[in-house]
């Protein structure tokens, strides 16, 4: 099979078929029934109760953030503040930016070096394979001032700025609603030059039943915000075994808990595994948020006492996930710092 370097979509067919299928793997998916027939709807809150005038509507959506994070570990939010026109301008801008051709892209386009990346390197398997491309961003530097990009580049910082608030916003809510104090707030290490923004891009795919467009993982971050397309296929494991897929809600933004802020809460909030499927007719998109401290913030419990997982930066985390990837070919995540 020859490949077409003129493409737009990067070798995924060419390298997942060169992949053998791990029999192991195959197995454990089978017995753990993988596979996903049902929709659901995941909580929704209406973020204007944080702003409201009366004391008791911003405890009841405080409660209710709360109670979607420990529950679920996922949810939906409408009335976020992020306009729907910005939302629009950056989809159509993500769009173009995945329309060049596939060499242009992992040479250069604007980016930092570096933040294209596609399938899964590190994947000795089709099991661990990834049907998908993005860029991943570092918003300390989003890229040159070439004016290609400008537009871009302009959208992108508009929507990261805003992103940063919202995020934010729900953790800071999410601290206090655990009686941590907003002068010890975890937002105090974090900012929009410590977190990231994500572009994702999800080709149709031929071998949609057999294959992620993403591999189940946690997120290691604080807190994730996902603007998503109409296409779903994002599916979320719920009573650790079962897998479901969330049901669009037009004009909401998903938010889900990472991996830091189930370590800080201990164990209260749920940092929920999910993956996405790719889809055999249709392209999909999505934009991804990632709230992150700096890599020398200390993650430490907010009780204070009875500690499930030992203390740990940002870095050491990131460290321990990346050679477990290389060495296992999946995260391991919070599991390696327990006590």
């Amino acid at each position: 099979m020859s490949y077409d370097s003129t493409s737009t979509t990067p070798p995924l067919e060419e390298t997942y078929v060169k992949l053998p299928s791990n029999a192991l793997l195959h197995q454990q998916n089978l017995s753990q029934d993988n596979t996903c027939t049902e929709e659901c709807d995941i909580p929704t809150i209406n973020l204007h109760g944080l702003t409201s005038s009366v004391s008791q509507e911003i405890t009841k959506c405080k409660e209710d953030i709360a109670k979607a994070a420990s529950e679920w570990g996922i949810f939906h939010v409408l009335d976020h503040g992020i306009s729907h026109k910005l939302l629009h301008v950056m989809r159509a801008e993500q769009i173009r930016l995945f329309s060049m051709p596939f060499e242009k892209k992992r040479s250069w386009c604007g980016l930092p070096y570096g933040s294209y990346t596609w399938g899964t390197p590190t994947a000795t398997c089709q099991e661990q394979f990834s049907w998908s491309e993005a860029f991943h961003v570092p918003l300390s530097d989003i890229g040159d001032s070439s004016e290609e990009f400008k537009t871009f580049r302009e959208v992108m910082d508009k929507l990261a700025t805003d992103m940063s608030n919202l995020a934010n916003t729900i953790a800071r809510s999410l601290s206090e609603y655990l009686g941590d104090p907003s002068t010890r707030c975890i937002t105090k290490s974090c900012s929009k030059s410590t977190s990231f923004l994500r572009l994702n891009h999800y080709p149709n795919c031929p071998f949609s039943e057999e294959t992620f467009g993403l591999v189940p993982h946690t997120d290691s971050s604080y807190l994730t915000i996902v603007h998503p397309d109409k296409v779903g296929k994002l599916q979320l494991k719920i009573n650790d075994s079962k897998w479901v897929s969330v049901r669009p809600k037009p004009g909401a933004l998903i938010v889900n808990i990472g991996d830091l802020f189930q370590a800080w809460s201990n164990d209260v909030y749920k940092s929920v595994e999910h993956r996405v499927m790719p889809h055999s007719g249709a392209d999909r998109h999505s934009i991804v948020y990632f709230l992150c401290p700096s890599y020398d913030s200390p993650i430490g419990s907010c009780t204070g006492h009875s500690p499930i997982y030992r203390s740990f930066t940002f870095g050491e985390f990131r460290k321990e996930v990346d050679k477990d990837v290389k060495q296992l070919g999946c995260k391991v995540g919070l599991p390696r710092f327990h006590l």
